[in-house]
């Protein structure tokens, strides 16, 4: 029984830790995220200018705004596709945080059928212990 609950508190740090692991990875990703959308947003931006000064210069404007156009769709497709990667990395860490209530529960649940286990072998060994010293009071009586 201490080897399971040993074997048990092992398993839940180990599913802390990992949780612990993809919170710091899902922040880290988050972050970067941002970073690069503040980056891609200022390149975006940086696009648009140049496209209106030539606009001023040449009659390309029509391809300038489809390359831009096509750069923003790639953009907003590669956020979509982080946001999806942060969603799943959500839902993965819910089902850990999940696992880890689940583990924590059987955890005390066995604790306290131990804990009862125990106290009905020390009452017993008790009782034992009581009739093992009226058996030799009764002996050392009769010799």
């Amino acid at each position: 029984v201490a080897m399971e609950t040993v074997s048990l508190e092992h398993q839940i740090q180990s599913v802390q830790r990992h949780i612990a692991f993809l919170k710091k990875e899902q922040m880290e990703l988050l972050h970067a995220l941002h970073l690069e959308i503040l980056r891609l947003q200022k390149h975006c931006s940086e696009l648009t200018h140049d496209l209106e000064m030539k606009e001023l210069e040449a009659r390309q404007q029509d391809v300038l705004d489809r390359e831009l156009e096509e750069k923003c769709r790639a953009m907003e497709a590669q956020l979509q596709e982080k946001e999806k990667d942060n969603l799943e990395l959500r839902k993965e860490l819910q089902h850990k945080e999940t696992l880890v209530a689940a583990l924590r529960s059987s955890l005390r649940s066995k604790e306290r059928r131990f804990l009862e286990e125990l106290k009905r072998r020390s009452h017993r060994v008790t009782i034992l212990d009581t009739e093992l010293q009226k058996q030799t009071e009764a002996a050392a009586y009769l010799s």
